[in-house]
């Protein structure tokens, strides 16, 4: 990867690095103690030098999957949206840095809404995600959880964020 045409392979890792996260493990030819750090410096993942065992290489994707598969559940999933900000792990709400309390269900809705932004949501597809399939409750309740909403979410004289879809439902926007 570090003999390659135009481009260098280190400055190929640096542009992926600058750009995504992307697992990038070098394999090459090259096996100098120098060769190797700037490949791990440039953003590699891992470094291998030819030749190699292709079990040592599998062993070492699955190693570096499991790394991040660890990493990515340290992170705290949050999702924000214009002054509003929500921790589905802690489940906790804020806008503008200043806490919100909301009950389950609400807060349900609000992140239905917000893994959707700007995407008409149906009544009868909020009522069936966030109350269930067999709910006995009618499809005005979700009017009623959005009004709750809008009253804790909502600045006076702004417009709301939760917007009515005449006839079909609410969107985000």
């Amino acid at each position: 990867m570090l003999c390659l045409p135009g481009l260098g392979g280190i400055e190929v890792c640096r542009k992926i690095r600058a750009l995504k996260t992307t697992p990038i493990i070098m394999l090459t030819a090259r096996d100098s103690v120098a060769d190797r750090v700037s490949g791990l410096d440039s953003g590699a993942d891992d470094y291998i030098p030819k030749p190699f065992a292709i079990e040592e290489l599998l062993a070492r994707i699955r190693s570096l999957f499991r790394r991040l598969e660890m990493s990515a559940e340290l992170e705290r999933e949050t999702l924000t949206y214009r002054h509003i900000q929500i921790d589905l792990d802690s489940r906790s709400v804020l806008r503008e840095g200043k806490p919100i309390e909301l009950t389950k269900r609400e807060f349900d809705l609000l992140a239905m809404f917000m893994q959707h932004p700007n995407m008409v949501l149906a009544r009868d597809v909020i009522l069936e995600r966030i109350w269930g399939f067999d709910s006995e409750v009618e499809t005005n309740v979700v009017d009623v959880y959005v009004r709750y909403l809008r009253n804790k979410l909502d600045e006076p004289g702004q417009d709301s964020l939760i917007q009515s879809v005449r006839g079909i439902g609410y969107v985000m926007r």
